[in-house]
This record gives structure tokens, C-alpha cells and sequence, in this order.
């Protein structure tokens, strides 16, 4: 008997980015809605076809998005907000993009019916914003947030799963299809009425799964996999009681289709009972955050449950030590048999690049010590075969793996004497400004900032040109004197173009920078990069992250050249800018031989020594950006103050050595800030600015709860949609800011970066905010000087 090997989920953009290149080109007006539907239909069969040929027999399908799967499971259940203009029927393709990204006309494509980008100077801006984003568990992944209201109707309003499931089929590819567990879909939503739980909405949701199961099962379905990730958060008894329930209906709507619960991104606790008691046929263990709930669950799995064990690390991209698994499983694999046992990842292989041989200009050592999706899929054959017929069977197999898992243990590589000497000579006082925010900030009034300054979160649009020009440079095609010469022309572009706008503190535009990981990793001692290790952050959006192999340090100044000479172009002052340590961490494939911790504090020592860099060469803003502090933080709440400290120092660490006058900033995007807010708070930035536009301010409740001493710059321009907000749309959100902070300590800015965005889009857009901006001065005046007393 052979034991069955599943992937819970596979990457979805293609080797090379087909599905993105597929989705602007749609977005663009470039290509019709069949050309994007057959690119979607030739990956989703590359990936089935792929599986089956490593020797996957269980094969998701379903695991496919367009752009993410939680708006998936929001169009196959009707759950559409009213003014998305849905009447019942199928999801249009143009309704889910304009959930997605706004939109502005009707087939959910960045344009008007003339093809243009319109945007509306005095009103309140066209078309209609998207649903919320925010971050996948503790991921860098994005979903669209659901919404739903009290009396919310489901129905069947997409029959995706079974669609894909009978293509498969069709193709000769028997799978197991994935769906978002309705306990965990509702978990993720938004009750968008004041007190209202999502849960209460379950009794009217479960008839819609049960359809689905009930199609898929006449389709020929035999498994089905319900994701239920929520099971490793802290539940109370109501979550647990609709756990419960939940599958009490499911698993006794047919008979004959197992459902498979699959949990993950860390330990099931205090909840495994739970888990193992529900009416399913399987259980999805995380076995690479949590090995040490296997043992427990075999004693307590009823005899006829399968067990899923998750023994390869699908967040991360380091070779397993195959040996030391087998070793660890092998007797847990023998007490159940191998007809109760599943090898799988720890979650879907989303997380991680397609392939390590399309990786050509790799260090060849580094590269040993590497596996993305392909070769993770390999391992889990391996240890399957071993597990049933023997170590001999693939001892070379297993001999590779040895050699790779000693050889980087003992790398040189990897050990640095001088940043141990420098780690060991951190001391308190390192962590702290020279006095308090409030005498800081009667130090910075030499800035001369008016009230509701303005200003933009770091990037400015990555135009083709800008793509060019560094892909010419990266290949030869143009000198090192050609190249910096273009960049110091649209940098001075951008200086100009700010100041004729009125913009109070300006940015360089970031036009030398690829992505803001990857920018100072490639300059940062003990790291490395890939050429094709692209992995999904949300819809085409695609990031390549670093891989942090060994000690951290800097070289040399990384940003300071650049800085200095935007600020030589204007009297105005600009923002340096520098991703946090907190980020580099969390944004990266990080070392798993030393702790996460002692990571963030080697990059926070490396940008401690940029942020003194830049405020010698005369840039007195720095912004330190933090935006995935908040996906950092540990699902369980007994782990969250550990992390949270560490994660507060580093960030103080690094900005903390600067002179009073000296104004430090930061940036957090896509987070709910009420469990951390304290934390925030602990940042001690003289200024933050968060996304708020698509929660319409409502974020900010947290900062009033707390009396948020600092300034902030709540985001009133969601970038991430083409619609460009109006001046009374900004104006508008600034009043509601006004309710919930007070006037003095606001700052006006966009949400993010904007580097995704085109020119035609952002000018007018920056345009309206400032003018929004000059209005509210007009009408209020908190004087900040006379306030910071």
C-alpha cells in the first residue's frame, strides 16, 4: 500500500508570471475576457498535469483564483455588497474585479467607456471602491475582506468549484476540491451593521455548502478539502459550538464525499479535541509550526480518521532534513497505518516560488540548501516511498538531503564574527530618543510644516520607462553613467512636479528601487535573491523575496547619495526613506538555524547605521517603513506580548539614534490595529501614516481609544483601485479623521506607495489631496506650533 501524497494548494501565476501578465493586459483593455479565461484554463492544467507527474495523488483543484480565493468564496455565495449593482444570477467577471479594485465603468477595466482614467476634481470621484484588504492570518498574502450585514442572503451564485472539478476531469485528472471552510469564511468577513457577529449568519450559509458538496459528490468528487485555519487561533465557545454544527450538517449531506478539514500556520492547542472530534474523514496537521501535536494526535484520532501530516515547510523555501523527518514520523506512521496517513505540506505551497531549476544564476552552494514548490513536492515522495518501502529505496535520495542539511550547518557563509561583536554590544539606552515625543516635537518646528501637512508614502509610479532602463542596465544594454543619468532626470521631475502641486514634504520617488525588500537586501551582507522566485501578494501583484541565509550587515550607505541629491533640487524637506527590520524580516525567506528575533535585530543594527547616514547628510525626515509588523504577530494570543517586544525594539533600535530635531516616520498598510495598538504606541514614531481610505477612517477608532499622542497620517487615497478620489471624497474622510483625532496631530497622505499606479492616475489624485488639504486649512486652523506646548 502506498501512502497518498496532497499539496493542499499549488501556486497559481504561472512559472513566469503568465496570470499577471494576463490580468493587466485584461485590465488594459490589451485582451478580451476569453484570452484571460484560456490563459487561466492553460495554467490551471500546467499545475494539475505538473502534480500528477511528481507523483501528487491528491490534486486540488479550486486552489486557482483569478485574484484571491476568499473572493472566490464571496462570488460562489452570493455574498456581493448591494452597490456592487448585483441582482442575483452569475457573478460577472466585471463585478468580481470591481470587488477586487473598484471600478469605474462596467467591465470592471481601469477606464471609462472613452478608455480614459477619469477623476473628478470637486466631487466625490467615479465609479465604486473596493472591498477591504487585509493580510492572510499572519502571511504576506492579501485578501479581500467579506462583507455582510444582518438578513444577509446567500445562494449559489457560482459554480466554480464543480467547474473546475469536471475539468480536471475532463483532462484526465481526478482532484480534491478546495474550499474556504464556512466557519473560517465568516471569521473573515466584516458585519458592516454596528454589533453585528458574521457567525450569526451560519444557519443561512451551510445550505449554499451543502449544494456544493451535493454537486460535487454527482460530479464524482470523492474528497473534498474544507479549510478551517481558524482552528489554530484562541476560539470561544460560540466559535467552537459553529464548528460543531457546521459539520454535523456538512458531513451528513452525502454519504459518500469525505471532507477533509485542513488546518494551518501553526498549532492546533487547546483546540485539537475539538478538531479531532468533528465528523470528518481527515484532519490537515501543521506539522512543521507545531511537530509536537503529532504525537497527541495519534493516541486521540478516532480509528477510522485520516490523518494529513504537514511535515514540509510550505512558507518557506529551506531544504528539509529528510533523515531527521523520518526519524521524527516514522513511529507515528506505523501506530496509524499507512491507509490512515497523508503526507503533505503545512499549508498550500501558495506561499512559496514554482520552481528551483528555472533558478540558473543561483550561488550553486545556496542553491543546495533550497526547495521551492517542485522540489518540496519531491521530498514528500521520498518520504512516502521510504515510509512504505523502505530507507534503501531512496537512499540516494536521502543521501543528497544529508549531505546538504551537514554542509550548511557548518558554512562560513553563515556565521559572522563581527556582527555577533556588535549584537552583544547592544544596550538599553540604544533603544531610546534623546527626550519625548512632545519636546521632540518643539524641536522639529523648524521645519516650518503648515497645519495638515501633505505628503506621499515613499514611490512614485514605475513607469515602462523606469522598467526599461533598469532591465537594459541589469543586462549591459546601458553604462552605470546613462542609467544614473535617466534616474536623475525623473527624480528631478518628481521633486519638480511636487512642488508645483504644493506638496509640503516631498519624496525622490524611489525610481533606482525594484521592490523596497529587495533594494536593501541586495545591498545587505547574508542575503541573496532569486531570478524567478515570484510568489502571489494579492491579484497580480507579485513579489520576489529575498532569502536571509546568514549574518546580517551593511557593507556601505545604501540610500544616502540618492537622498542627498533630491533634497539639493528643493528647500523643501524630503523624506529619506527605508523599509523597517521588522519587515526585512517578515518579507523575506528568513534563516530557521537562529530565532526570528536575533534576525530582526542584525537588519535593525544594519538600518540604525543608514538612518545615522542619512541624517548627517542633512535629511532630517526618515521614514522607516513598518507595514507588516501586524502580520508578524503570533495567531495565539499567549505568544503576542513576546513578539510584539522584540519586534518594538528593533524598530526602536533602528530609529532611535537621531537628534530630537530630527523627525522619524513610519507606515503601516493593510492592519487592524486594536490588539496591537499599544505596541504602536510604542513604535514612539513622531509620525505615522496608515491605510484607512477603504475602511472609510473607521481604523482610526482604535488610535482615539488609546489617545494616540504622535501625529498620524491616516491614507485618504486607496492606491491599490484606479479610481481617483475627488477633493469633497477627501475632505470628506479628513472631517471623519477629525472626529476620531485631533486636527493638530493630522497628517494627509495616501495610503501606500505608488508605484503600481500610472502617472495619469496619480497626478490628478495627489492634485485633489492637496487642494483637500488647503481647504481644511482654510476652514480650521489647529496651529500646530502653538499646540505642541
Amino acid at each position: 500500500m502506498s501512502i497518498p501524497i496532497s499539496t493542499l494548494g499549488t501556486p497559481r501565476i504561472g512559472p513566469r508570471r503568465e496570470l499577471k501578465t494576463a490580468l493587466e493586459a485584461f485590465w488594459a483593455g490589451k485582451q478580451d475576457e476569453a484570452a484571460l479565461l484560456s490563459t487561466a484554463a492553460q495554467l490551471r492544467a500546467s499545475n494539475w498535469a505538473r502534480q500528477s507527474l511528481l507523483g501528487v495523488t491528491h490534486i486540488p483543484s479550486n486552489d486557482f483564483s483569478l485574484y484571491d480565493q476568499v473572493l472566490d468564496m464571496s462570488a460562489t455565495v452570493g455574498a456581493i455588497p448591494r452597490h456592487y449593482g448585483w441582482e442575483g444570477g452569475p457573478v460577472s467577471l466585471a463585478t468580481y474585479f470591481a470587488m477586487a479594485r473598484g471600478s469605474h465603468g462596467h467591465d470592471g477595466r481601469d477606464h471609462d467607456d472613452r478608455g480614459n482614467t477619469g477623476c473628478s476634481h470637486d466631487g466625490h470621484g467615479g465609479g465604486i471602491p473596493a472591498l477591504e484588504m487585509t493580510k492572510w492570518f499572519d502571511t504576506n498574502y492579501h485578501y479581500m475582506v467579506p462583507e455582510f450585514r444582518r438578513g444577509q442572503a446567500f445562494e449559489l451564485a457560482s459554480t466554480k468549484p464543480i467547474d473546475e472539478f469536471t475539468e480536471a476531469a475532463t483532462l484526465g485528472f481526478h482532484t480534491h476540491p478546495v474550499l474556504i471552510g464556512p466557519v473560517t469564511y465568516l471569521l473573515l468577513g466584516k458585519g458592516k451593521d454596528t454589533g453585528f457577529d458574521p457567525l450569526a449568519l451560519l444557519p443561512g450559509l451551510l445550505p449554499v455548502y451543502a449544494e456544493i458538496l451535493r454537486r460535487l459528490a454527482a460530479a464524482g468528487a470523492d474528497w473534498v478539502q474544507l479549510d478551517e485555519p481558524c482552528l489554530v487561533l484562541d476560539l470561544d465557545e460560540r466559535t467552537r459550538t459553529a464548528l460543531r454544527q457546521t459539520y454535523d450538517v456538512l458531513a451528513g449531506t452525502v454519504s459518500d464525499l469525505k471532507i477533509m478539514v485542513a488546518s494551518y500556520f501553526g498549532g492546533l492547542g487547546d483546540n485539537l479535541d475539538l478538531a479531532l472530534a468533528l465528523p470528518a474523514a481527515g484532519l490537515h496537521l501543521d506539522l512543521a509550526r507545531a511537530p509536537e501535536q503529532l504525537g497527541r494526535a495519534v493516541e486521540q484520532a478516532p480509528a477510522d480518521k485520516v490523518l494529513s501530516l504537514g511535515v514540509i515547510d510550505g512558507r518557506n523555501v529551506w531544504r528539509s532534513d529528510l533523515t531527521t523527518l523520518l526519524d521524527r514520523i516514522e513511529p507515528d506512521v506505523a501506530a496509524l497505518g499507512a491507509h490512515r496517513v497523508v503526507l503533505a505540506p503545512s499549508c498550500s505551497l501558495l506561499h512559496v516560488p514554482y520552481d528551483l531549476a528555472l533558478e540558473t544564476e543561483l550561488d550553486p552552494e545556496l542553491g543546495k540548501w533550497l526547495a521551492f514548490a517542485v522540489q518540496k513536492i519531491g521530498e514528500l515522495k521520498t518520504l512516502a516511498t521510504a515510509l512504505v518501502d523502505g530507507r534503501k529505496a531512496v537512499g540516494e535520495a536521502l543521501g543528497s538531503s544529508d549531505a546538504a542539511a551537514g554542509a550548511r550547518r557548518v558554512s562560513d557563509r553563515i556565521h559572522n564574527p563581527a556582527v555577533a561583536d556588535r549584537m552583544a554590544a547592544i544596550t538599553p539606552a540604544m533603544h531610546e530618543r534623546q527626550h519625548p515625543y512632545p519636546l521632540r516635537r518643539r524641536a522639529q518646528e523648524w521645519l516650518g510644516l503648515p497645519s495638515f501637512p501633505t505628503t506621499t508614502i515613499g514611490s512614485f509610479p514605475q513607469t515602462d520607462a523606469v522598467r526599461k532602463a533598469r532591465a537594459d542596465h541589469a543586462k549591459g544594454r546601458i553604462g552605470d553613467a546613462d542609467y544614473h543619468g535617466f534616474l536623475r532626470q525623473e527624480t528631478a521631475q518628481a521633486i519638480a512636479w511636487q512642488e508645483e502641486i504644493g506638496l509640503d514634504v516631498l519624496v525622490h520617488g524611489e525610481f533606482e528601487r525594484n521592490d523596497m525588500v529587495q533594494y536593501f537586501g541586495e545591498q545587505l551582507a547574508g542575503y541573496a535573491f532569486t531570478g524567478h522566485g515570484w510568489v502571489q501578494s494579492y491579484g497580480s501583484r507579485c513579489v520576489r523575496p529575498p532569502i536571509i541565509y546568514g549574518d546580517v550587515s551593511r557593507p556601505r550607505p545604501m540610500t544616502v547619495d540618492w537622498a542627498r541629491f533630491a533634497q539639493s533640487l528643493t528647500r523643501r524637506p524630503v523624506k529619506g526613506m527605508l523599509t523597517g527590520p521588522v519587515t526585512m524580516l517578515q518579507w523575506s525567506f528568513v534563516r530557521d538555524d537562529i530565532e526570528r528575533e536575533q534576525v530582526c535585530r542584525q537588519i535593525a543594527l544594519a538600518l540604525r547605521d543608514e538612518v545615522g547616514d542619512l541624517e548627517q547628510a542633512g535629511i532630517r525626515i526618515i521614514q522607516i517603513d513598518e507595514p507588516a509588523i501586524r502580520e508578524g504577530l503570533p495567531l495565539r494570543h499567549a505568544e503576542k506580548e513576546a513578539y510584539l517586544a522584540w519586534a518594538v525594539a528593533c524598530f526602536r533600535l533602528t530609529s532611535s539614534g537621531v537628534d530630537d530635531a530630527t523627525q522619524i516616520h513610519t507606515h503601516m498598510c493593510y492592519s487592524e490595529f486594536n490588539d496591537i495598538i499599544h505596541a504602536v504606541g510604542g513604535l514612539d514614531a513622531d509620525v505615522i501614516s496608515i491605510e484607512t481610505a477603504r475602511s472609510r477612517m473607521e481604523l482610526l477608532d482604535a488610535f482615539r481609544a488609546y489617545r494616540y499622542p504622535n501625529e498620524i497620517g491616516p491614507g485618504v487615497y486607496d492606491i491599490h483601485s484606479p479610481r481617483c478620489p475627488g477633493v469633497a471624497e477627501m475632505r470628506d474622510l479628513l472631517t471623519k479623521a477629525q472626529e476620531r483625532i485631533a486636527g493638530d496631530q493630522l497628517w494627509v497622505n495616501p495610503d501606500c506607495g505608488l508605484k503600481t499606479r500610472s502617472w495619469a492616475e496619480v497626478r490628478p489624485a495627489l492634485a485633489n489631496m492637496v487642494v483637500a488639504a488647503r481647504q481644511l486649512r482654510e476652514e480650521t486652523t489647529p496651529a500646530r506650533a502653538a499646540t505642541s506646548a
